[in-house]
């Protein structure tokens, strides 16, 4: 049958919200102990290694919950504060094994159940192999995010999964000071990887709140003292992209300040090779120094770091080669090397500044040059992890530390990956976009662009102490970004209640000229495979077109009238950070939709080529 496929997709707070509330029900119409809890087996629905055990005391006591591991050194224990309801996470179950949890009473009851959990990889794990010791990962897991087909997982000292989601959240992970997790949503607002926002979550997969932005969010987030939060963005409606950085109040959404990087750069200067018009900048980090009150952004299509006053937005410094650059630019804002084994960084990503002031960062290298005549190609290239000391008195810079560089092409990494600081000589770099092409060789394309063409995919983590490996991480597929977190904070306990969406969505580009064409009596064919996902907030319009047909989706209400062009364009992705949402066929279309300054109901049409059809489709806005 013709017509656009309709469904309507509720929000996961709704869904998780229902499922809480069903359990909470349960538990409180029966006689739920500790000799016989209510275990709720993924209770919020997005992470299958997770559970709520719930029952009641008679008396106000503490309850201590271990989930046992395969051995005893992967035991995962925490003890929840006193209380007469207890409504306890278990986090760090095992996939595919029969997973044995003990509940313990404060000098009380002990009673052990079983949760047996499916093969959530099915038989495809994708943890290669992890050289480390108990002793030094203790219960601390490695937390990845990413970049492709994979899902977000966190591996224990043994190369076991002990954490993973089953929906397609992307770009990093952070811990906040609460406990709670930050990661971007897996609600696609812009193709390739622009998000609606990002998520606030418990461990177990409750969301707590999600933060919509105008301009979606994309690559790093970052969480100030006060508790507000910074976020990378852009101006959906403008020309350029991953050039904006904004402020979020905590409790409302609200933003509070923005930074415009048109206001302190100049597109078009220090361009590195994956640089394209729309793409200048390119930012793929934000950090914020409290003891300087600024902000550090990684440029990646400039091969810059760069520094700005939070108040003012005023240029400080520029961390980066200066080859190309205008002189002026270089006499203002550049560093000076000194010292030996100085080498600047191209690319990188996921800057940082350590507590004395050095900066640090993963220099993927790529290209290696800002000198199209002496690029590298991949087999012939290294990434690496770098530190440099700068004087930002007299404007010198220092190489003080690097590690990777000698591990040659095996480490290189043309896109994603970081660093992190834990301590003075203790580190992690995380080369997480490694490729191989079909024929065995190190790749220069990007990820899922590489395995769509036959490669090999995979990603190598490393942590150092004083220069000695503590632990090697090597998994399949790869990952923007790894970061090591505990399974359960401090404040590991549920907040019940249903969780709250802030923010607004932006008013989505609009073509501005409409394509004369007869409707069609017939509704759009089947051969176009046309779906529309509705949300509360957005839409979105699914389709396949052939190569080069003229394409523009129409919205009409009366004699308003909503545009939107449809590419069908193969898209030469020079900075595919995120391929989460490429699909392998050229030939399928993502169409993303925000309702916002919309109001009723808008009939859908389709313009291809010369014939407009109706899809037989309303959307209510």
């Amino acid at each position: 049958m013709a017509g656009a496929v309709y469904s309507f997709e509720e929000h996961m707070i709704k869904k998780q919200a229902r499922a809480e509330e069903a359990m909470l029900k349960e538990l409180r119409s029966g006689a739920y102990t500790i000799d016989n809890p209510l275990v709720s087996y993924n209770l919020y629905l997005i992470n299958p290694l997770s559970a709520v055990i719930s029952f009641y005391t008679e008396e106000e006591t503490a309850v201590t919950v271990t989930v046992f591991g395969k051995a005893k050194e992967g035991n995962i224990t925490h003890t929840f504060p006193r209380a007469k309801e207890h409504v306890l996470p278990v986090v760090g179950l095992y996939s595919g094994h029969v997973n044995r949890v003990e509940v313990r009473e404060y000098r009380g009851k002990v009673h052990t159940v079983e949760i047996e959990v499916p093969d959530v990889f099915e038989g495809n794990s994708p943890v290669e192999s992890m050289d480390t010791t108990p002793e030094y990962l203790q219960d601390d897991c490695i937390f990845l995010s990413p970049s492709g087909a994979e899902l977000a997982v966190a591996v224990d000292y043994a190369g076991d999964i002990r954490w993973c989601l089953n929906i397609k959240c992307v770009f990093d992970m952070k811990r906040l000071k609460n406990g709670h997790i930050l990661m971007g949503t897996d609600r696609l607002v812009q193709m390739p990887y622009y998000m609606s926002g990002m998520y606030e979550t418990s461990a177990c997969g409750k969301i707590y709140h999600e933060y919509r932005l105008p301009g979606g969010s994309h690559h790093d987030a970052f969480e100030m003292p006060d508790g507000n939060l910074l976020c990378l963005t852009e101006d959906l409606t403008s020309g350029t992209v991953e050039d904006m950085c904004v402020l979020i109040d905590r409790e409302t959404g609200d933003i509070l300040k923005t930074w415009d990087y048109k206001n302190f750069l100049e597109p078009g200067l220090g361009k590195s090779g994956s640089w394209s018009e729309k793409d200048w900048f390119h930012n793929n980090a934000v950090w914020y120094d409290e003891k300087s009150h600024s902000l550090t952004f990684s440029g990646r299509h400039m091969d810059s770091i760069v520094n700005i006053d939070f108040e003012t937005g005023k240029l400080n410094w520029i961390l980066s080669d200066p080859e190309g650059w205008p002189q002026e630019w270089v006499d203002r804002y550049f560093f000076k090397p000194v010292g030996t084994d100085f080498e600047w960084q191209y690319e990188q990503h996921a800057c940082l500044i350590t507590p004395d002031g050095d900066v640090m960062c993963f220099d993927n290298h790529h290209w290696g040059s800002k000198i199209k005549e002496n690029y590298r190609a991949a087999k012939n290239n290294y990434s690496r992890g770098v530190r440099y000391r700068i004087n930002t008195k007299d404007m010198t810079i220092e190489q003080i530390w690097q590690y990777g560089k000698d591990r040659g092409a095996r480490f290189f990494s043309p896109y994603i990956c970081n660093v992190e600081y834990y301590n003075e000589g203790h580190y992690m770099v995380h080369s997480g976009g490694s490729a191989y092409n079909k024929d065995g060789e190190i790749s220069e394309s990007l990820g899922a662009l590489e395995q769509n063409m036959g490669g090999t995919l995979f990603a190598t983590t490393v942590e150092l102490c004083d220069d000695r490996k503590m632990l090697e991480l090597h998994t399949k597929g790869n990952y923007y970004r790894a970061e090591k977190m505990k399974l359960y904070a401090d404040q590991g306990n549920l907040e019940l209640g249903e969780g709250s969406v802030l923010g607004e969505m932006g008013i989505t580009k609009e073509f501005d000229t409409d394509i004369p064409a007869p409707v069609s009596s017939e509704l759009i064919p089947d051969r176009y495979e046309a779906r529309i996902e509705d949300e509360d907030d957005r839409f979105t319009f699914h389709a396949k077109f052939e190569k080069g047909q003229l394409v523009m989706l129409m919205l009409e209400q009366g004699e308003e009238k909503h545009r939107y062009y449809i590419s069908t364009t193969a898209v030469s992705h020079k900075a595919m950070c995120c391929g989460t949402f490429l699909e392998s066929d050229e030939r399928v279309t993502k169409t993303n939709v925000n309702k916002a300054g919309m109001k009723g109901t808008y009939e859908v049409f389709v313009v291809i080529d010369d014939t407009k059809y109706p899809c037989g489709v309303s959307i209510e806005c």
